[in-house]
């Protein structure tokens, strides 16, 4: 499967800090993913917050005392500069007494350490609170989403990759939690530190300030222009990284029929080229946009030196003290970070919405019907099923099955077979309710399913399939999910029953062997075992088998098919059969071509009839015995 993978993007430092890859972060060029419904998804965004609204508030407060002490330190440090100024000059004029006061510098040092205790302490308890918030709005988002996955038709995750479901599930959502913990509080920070140091500025001089801010338009135009140049690289440089990390994983996950096919050169060559690709779109991408940092620092400086020019004037007329030019310098200097901190952010969350519109859009998919509030259950279930007048199709203008009636009394074993795609599958999902019917019904011991809760009526079921599940963890785990609060004798038993203790024993920790998470640890063989095994320590009165044998050797295929004909002793038993010598002794055999049941009867009268299965049968038949003398 290929999936683009997207890259979590590194966040700004603090407020008046600059970033760590310069004043840009390395990020004003990047693509920015929009949001379709910008506002309507910020406005059911902000609803997740809503709740913590008190906690924002303190956070907001926090952060403006935060700012505001830090803002104030070069005002303050300022009048040190000016208080040591004096005294020097007075030195220097010979001045009788003149001398420094280094009592009150002493106190205007201590004083500023007291203001950046304050600030880093209010600092910390916004950075607290603020976390607590985000984490705790991420788990409302994830528990969401979790119980809307429950709640989704099987129709759904047919028709969408995993990958892709994952990606909302994950990425997406982790997307929203980094940008509400460390963007949202960012973003608050330079925009009080804006709004701080600009007054701070006026209160120094306004003239001096409005030489300050004329670089702004030159930097803001600088920025867009180089920016909008940079976009394409990195749009171009994250297309290619998703296609080699397609082609790098295809590679890993199928080295085995590469190397058997002898394509090693080819896929290197491959790789090569796209790595080529990748290398030319990165290097222009960084380049063009690291000129933004050399270029915005020109400017910069360019108004660092008409400040300069213009407060040493200022000075010398005395219109000024020295000490308020350090700290205008101090603000002019600190001024342009948060403004492209700001833009920087708002990049982040206009990506961060569009995430949150991904989430959204899951949680607004078509449930499946709920179950009904006055729900039936059957208390001993004996295993009798009906289809009757069942219509059904997975599109509504395409119908698949059509009109189907089956009649099947308790105990029976039913097979199933047919040529691929011809309804086999779609017969099962229909009974256990994986998929809701367009017409007619059907019915368990003379209750129609739509009546009872589907976790009620899949409790009736076993399923051992021929596409083997387990999870990670230990066997006995595995063997115990068949059934809640199995003790170790019933595992142990279920497991014989399967022939699956002696290889269990033969393993290094025997039951406590842990499986990994594609159990590759095992044979396939040996996890089909198991799926028996936990089907049979389930014990239902329903059994559905998919070509449960496939997988394992003639020997232990003949095993279980003794295991499976005690097991369906006494239950009804779904037999969906690809290899028609396995069900000679089902009670009925339904024949199903194009979704429809063309031939009904047993092994023996069906092919009397000389109709489609013994066409079936016979062409098995022929080529098994052809396999034989081949072999």
């Amino acid at each position: 499967m290929r999936e683009e993978r997207r890259e979590q993007r590194p966040l700004a430092g603090g407020s008046g800090g600059g970033f760590g890859r310069g004043p840009m972060g390395g990020q004003m060029g990047m693509p920015v993913q929009k949001a379709r419904d910008f506002k309507g998804t910020m406005k059911r965004l902000l609803g997740y917050l809503r709740p913590r609204k008190y906690r924002l508030l303190a956070v907001f407060i926090m952060s403006i005392l935060s700012t505001v002490f830090s803002i104030a330190s070069p005002k303050i440090l300022g009048k040190a500069t000016t208080k040591l100024f004096e005294g020097i000059m007075m030195r220097h004029n010979n001045i009788a007494g003149a001398k420094i006061d280094f009592n009150y510098i002493a106190q205007i040092l201590f004083f500023i350490i007291g203001l950046y205790i304050f600030s880093a302490f209010f600092s910390y308890l916004q950075q607290y609170i603020m976390a607590g918030v985000a984490q705790k709005t991420v788990f409302d988002i994830r528990n969401d989403v979790n119980k809307k996955l429950a709640r989704l038709p099987l129709k759904f995750f047919d028709s969408h990759t995993h990958g892709e479901i994952l990606s909302r599930i994950t990425n997406d959502v982790d997307n929203i939690g980094s940008t509400l913990q460390q963007s949202l509080t960012q973003l608050i920070n330079s925009i009080i530190t804006i709004v701080g140091i600009l007054i701070m500025m006026l209160t120094i001089s306004p003239f001096m300030t409005l030489i300050a801010l004329v670089t702004l338009p030159l930097s803001f135009i600088v920025t867009v222009m180089i920016a909008k140049r940079s976009q394409k690289y990195f749009a171009t440089q994250q297309k290619e990284l998703g296609i080699l990390n397609g082609h790098v994983e295809e590679m890993y996950t199928g080295h085995q029929i590469v190397k058997a096919f002898g394509r090693e050169r080819e896929s290197v060559v491959r790789f090569n080229e796209i790595n080529e690709r990748l290398y030319n779109s990165g290097w222009k991408a960084q380049f063009v946009s690291g000129i933004i940092f050399p270029l915005m620092s020109f400017i910069s400086n360019i108004g660092y030196v008409l400040v300069c020019v213009v407060g040493g004037i200022l000075v010398t007329k005395k219109t000024i003290e020295i000490g308020d030019i350090q700290a205008f310098i101090q603000y002019s200097r600190q001024f342009t970070h948060p403004i492209i901190q700001t833009a920087n952010i708002a990049n982040i969350i206009q990506s961060t919405v569009a995430s949150a519109e991904r989430v959204f859009e899951l949680m607004d998919e078509v449930e499946q019907i709920p179950d009904r509030e006055a729900a039936k259950r059957i208390e001993l279930p004996k295993g009798e099923v009906k289809f009757q007048n069942v219509r059904f199709g997975y599109k509504e203008d395409a119908a698949l099955i059509e009109n189907m009636n089956i009649d099947i009394r308790p105990g029976q074993t039913i097979a199933i077979v047919g040529p691929t795609g011809a309804g086999k599958t779609t017969l099962v999902n229909l009974l256990m309710r994986f998929y809701e019917i367009s017409a007619g019904k059907i019915t368990v011991d003379g209750v129609d399913i739509r009546n009872l809760k589907r976790s009620d009526l899949r409790t009736m079921f076993g399923m051992v399939l021929q596409d083997t599940w387990l999870f990670n963890g230990t066997i006995r785990d595995n063997i115990a999910y068949g059934r809640v609060g199995a003790v170790e004798e019933d595992i142990v038993r279920a497991a014989k029953a399967a022939h699956a203790d002696h290889f269990i024993r033969t393993l290094p920790d025997g039951y406590n062997t842990i499986l990994n998470e594609e159990a590759s640890n095992i044979s396939q063989g040996q996890k089909q075992l198991l799926t028996i095994a936990r089907a049979i320590l389930a014990d239902p009165a329903i059994l559905i088998l998919d070509e449960a044998t496939s997988n394992v050797d003639t020997r232990t295929e003949l095993l279980i098919q003794k295991a499976m004909t005690a097991l369906m002793k006494g239950r009804t038993s779904f037999v969906i059969a690809h290899r028609l010598s396995t069900i000679r002794d089902a009670d009925l055999i339904l024949v199903m071509n194009n979704g429809s049941i063309i031939e009904t009867g047993t092994h023996n009268e069906l092919l009397a009839q000389g109709g489609f299965y013994a066409e079936l049968y016979l062409s098995q038949f022929t080529v098994g015995s052809l396999n034989q003398e081949a072999g």
